[in-house]
């Protein structure tokens, strides 16, 4: 029987994070304070992170350890397995070898919970008592949940209301670990009510839910901020991923042609991604793919620029690409990819050609999750079957070139909450969207003030 599932054991949970920014060719330029234009400081970071994240966002050095703490909590579900898609490469009839990390293994049934032990351990060891934090499709407020709940932590959620709604089970996950969790836009904040009273119908997004979370935060000393992407801190926490990965296709007797991701904010991507990064930047042929949607084309549609990562302006001036920062996107199933900017680290390495970016709609995305449910049994979240079209297709596209290729995806969660999106594509319901260029020209008027990079 040939072998499908390649392990990993508990003693081989990484030690350390991996940090891009040592091996990158350009560092990403500074985060800007928006009432000065200068880089922001610590002390311009404090009423929010805890220190030790704030050092872990600007460091240089190419690794950082892992609290022991944070090891015994990952310890739970890590290392997660990598697996051979033999039967998803029979039913494409490709030449080429399919390979993905799978991290619905996780309690939370995603990746998400890899930063959120960190940056909970972190905010407890700084003496803080509560975490406040935005979540789309409610991935990201599952996490911080289950890891607030495990190291003894308040934690409250602003989930996007146009999420809230369709995932009401995910609500109750969030509650079951003690969270309290509201539709954001809410009345509870300043920023929610102004959003309110513009559109009472307003169905919400993740640049409103991080004004609404930053709010919270700033106005208690008790309460720490945490985010489930976009930020340096986030990126290195998921790098756990790759790491395993590189060990794992070691095992396997392989190394990727192309390592492949879907791209919102950026976190999983990057997981899974750099640490791959690193091997490209050392001299190995590899191409680097990020998923998005057609409906929110961030990387392929959007500008470098400095932006707000939220709504309501809250937050410094981020140099990403960028759809503007009071973008509201369709209200595509895939929410956790609904959000107006990506990680900065991501955007630079796209700049610099050592990532590539493709948009897809969302019928075909469905599409291609349906074939790998019914190959490889696992019914993936819309998220992470941006990943899966990815790597269908880039097989594929191999076949057509009579090429064999190595491809490595990340799934990174399941969709056992996502079964209404399911419905709705059987059912013929799901619209493709998009993205109008009207659109984008009126979201990025909103920068034009703003200062540009160098």
């Amino acid at each position: 029987m040939a072998e499908t599932k390649i392990l990993l054991p508990e003693s081989a949970l990484p030690e350390r994070w991996y940090n891009v920014q040592a091996d990158m060719p350009n560092r990403p330029q500074p985060v800007l304070h928006p009432g000065t234009g200068q880089p922001v400081g610590p002390d311009d970071l404090a009423p929010l992170f805890p220190m030790e994240l704030i050092g872990q966002e600007v460091s240089d050095v190419p690794e950082i350890a892992i609290p022991e703490a944070v090891r015994e909590i990952l310890g739970l579900w890590r290392p997660t397995p990598l697996y051979r898609a033999l039967r998803l490469e029979q039913a494409l009839g490709t030449r080429s070898r399919i390979f993905y990390k799978y991290e619905g293994v996780s309690p939370a049934g995603s990746h998400k919970p890899n930063t959120a032990v960190a940056q909970a351990y972190y905010s407890k060891q700084e003496g803080r008592e509560r975490v406040a934090t935005e979540t789309g499709a409610g991935q990201w407020g599952s996490a911080l949940a289950l890891a607030c709940r495990l190291l003894g932590l308040e934690c409250k959620v602003y989930m996007v209301k146009v999420s809230y709604h369709q995932k009401p089970y995910r609500r109750s996950m969030m509650e079951t670990w003690g969270a309290s969790v509201v539709a954001s836009p809410s009345e509870e904040t300043h920023a929610g009510r102004t959003v309110l009273s513009g559109d009472p119908e307003s169905p919400g997004s993740l640049g409103i839910a991080i004004s609404e979370a930053v709010e919270d935060a700033a106005g208690r000393d008790d309460t720490a901020y945490a985010l489930g992407s976009v930020l340096n801190h986030v990126l290195l926490h998921q790098t756990v991923i790759g790491q395993e990965a590189l060990a794992q296709m070691d095992l396997a007797g392989a190394f990727p042609d192309a390592v492949i991701g879907c791209v919102g904010g950026g976190s999983n991507f990057a997981g899974l991604a750099f640490p791959f990064i690193r091997e490209k930047v050392a001299g190995k042929e590899i191409e680097v793919l990020a998923c998005e949607p057609t409906a929110c084309p961030t990387l392929t549609r959007g500008p470098y620029a400095y932006d707000f990562g939220d709504t309501g302006q809250l937050t410094p001036l981020v140099p990403m690409h960028t759809l503007g920062h009071d973008f509201v996107p369709a209200g595509i199933h895939a929410g956790g990819l609904r959000y107006h900017g990506v990680a900065p680290l991501v955007s630079q390495l796209v700049l610099d050609g050592l990532v590539r970016a493709e948009a897809y709609g969302q019928n075909d995305v469905f599409a291609s999750a349906v074939t790998f449910a019914g190959s490889e049994g696992i019914i993936p979240a819309p998220e992470s079957a941006h990943a899966i079209h990815g790597a269908i297709r880039a097989a594929l596209d191999a076949d057509e070139e009579g090429r064999e290729r190595t491809i490595l995806f990340n799934l990174s969660g399941h969709g056992h909450f996502d079964m209404a999106a399911y419905d709705d594509y059987f059912a013929g319901r799901l619209e493709d969207f998009d993205l109008p260029e009207e659109e984008i020209q009126r979201a990025l008027k909103a920068i034009k003030p703003l200062p540009k990079p160098a």
